[in-house]
């Protein structure tokens, strides 16, 4: 990825997490418990388990991106956002599409299929709602110094413009998982 506009890069994703906040508002909360749990045909999770997978990533991220971001001075002036190979790597590895790789969750992210529906989607909303927020104060900060480390190697650090490219990206892939099985 060449340097982009940070303020082109911020509309992009603000207007792909709004679409994944509208789906939880207008679909998941308003399906039933027995709906939102049933397993997929292949034994594969059900829509609840896609969207606590996703939790879980939030609950590692969010405060990750919100802690770094609370270090960094404000510098409205720097207006690129510059991805580095590792960054377009993690990113392009979730981003959906025709050759999505089915890829084993880590241990930390495997959902269990016992859970409170209504709890896991309150939660994504939530999630959507904070990572939104973070996303939008980014427009202050310059986002190729704020460092997030990520959660399968706590050394290894993402710009967070890819940590945000990352989210979404991954957040993409299992609602359209999830679409699959309404």
């Amino acid at each position: 990825m060449k340097a982009v506009s940070k303020q082109a890069l911020i509309t992009n994703l603000e207007a792909r997490i709004e679409q994944h906040l509208q789906m939880a508002i207008a679909t998941y909360q308003n399906l039933s418990a027995d709906k939102l749990l049933k397993p997929a045909p292949n034994n594969g999770w059900s829509m609840a388990q896609c969207l606590e997978h996703l939790n879980s990533y939030g609950r590692y991220y969010l405060p990750a991106i919100k802690n770094a971001m609370k270090k960094a001075p404000d510098q409205p002036h720097v207006k690129e956002f510059k991805s580095t190979w590792l960054g377009n790597y993690f990113t392009n590895l979730m981003e959906p599409g025709a050759k999505m790789k089915t890829m084993k969750a880590p241990k930390d992210h495997q959902p269990s299929p016992d859970l409170d529906p209504s709890r896991v989607v309150a939660e994504f909303i939530e999630q959507q709602e904070t990572l939104l927020r973070l996303l939008r104060s980014c427009a202050r900060k310059d986002m190729n110094k704020i460092k997030v480390p990520i959660s399968i190697a706590k050394w290894l650090r993402l710009r967070v413009g890819d940590a945000f490219r990352f989210l979404v990206a991954h957040n993409e892939r299992h609602i359209v998982q999830a679409e699959k099985l309404r």
